[in-house]
């Protein structure tokens, strides 16, 4: 089966918590595990281990998906906090090291609104840390209440994969669960989508070929929510799956022993 390594979410130590309260959690939103897994895809929850033992759960792994959740901590792309976004800079350093395996790899990726935000800092890039406070013009791009009912229009930039992807589609929408967002656009990647007031919603690789190494603002695993609203989820992923299935078929074939 591919194997697909999805990062984890962290749930640090709190003793007002009746069960595991001392202990730190790993964990995969179900929306997540659902989108993820295909009759042919084996999902794989990347555990916080020691760094011998990550690299060698990452060796065996055909694509690696950057989950959403909590902020990045602004000392990871060099700024102090303006405010109450102090982020999780462990959680931070744990996806880099899975990031950079990927890169030197050349592991298909799926960044998926943090992830596509860890990816951007990791390239050199920047992020607003509070739309809200840093853009106040820009269009309501989260809401506790609305969730992932929140949708807004986004525009693909031309000649990429995810304009040819959608073409069908007049007036593309897309859900917004996010009150941070690229600033400064790190080194070797291209824009793919904005939104309506210009920030960031989609970029690429440059030095991988189109969909293999990607990201985007919006949560395709939440998109069942607005069924019919926002564009379809499943283009995506199987653009995605398609190098896994390359880099799967790779793998196997390395580790034929030849006499």
């Amino acid at each position: 089966m591919i194997k697909i390594g999805i990062s984890s979410c962290f749930m640090y130590s709190n003793p007002k918590r009746i069960v595991f309260g001392p202990k730190s959690l790993s964990y995969i939103e179900n929306d997540m595990a659902r989108y993820v897994t295909t009759q042919d895809v084996l999902p794989v929850l990347i555990p916080d281990v020691a760094e011998p033992y990550l690299t060698s759960i990452l060796q065996q792994l055909d694509g690696v998906v950057l989950q959403g959740g909590s902020d990045l901590a602004p000392e990871s792309y060099g700024e102090s906090p303006i405010g109450k976004w102090k982020g999780d800079a462990y959680r931070d350093r744990y996806e880099l090291k899975i990031l950079d395996f990927a890169i030197q790899q050349s592991l298909p990726v799926l960044g998926i609104c943090r992830g596509f935000q860890l990816m951007n800092v990791y390239f050199g890039g920047t992020l607003y840390q509070d739309i809200s406070t840093q853009l106040p013009k820009a269009i309501l791009h989260r809401s506790a209440e609305d969730y992932d009912q929140l949708h807004h229009a986004i525009r693909f930039e031309e000649n990429n994969f995810l304009q040819t992807m959608y073409a069908d589609i007049p007036n593309p929408q897309v859900n917004t669960v996010h009150h941070q967002a690229i600033k400064k656009l790190g080194s070797d990647l291209n824009i793919y989508a904005r939104s309506e007031d210009g920030l960031i919603e989609a970029f690429g690789y440059s030095k991988e070929p189109e969909g293999k190494v990607f990201g985007v603002q919006w949560h395709p695993e939440f998109s069942p929510t607005l069924a019919g609203l926002v564009i379809p989820a499943d283009r995506i992923y199987r653009r995605f799956l398609d190098y896994a299935r390359k880099q799967y078929d790779l793998r196997q074939t390395n580790q034929i022993v030849t006499p």
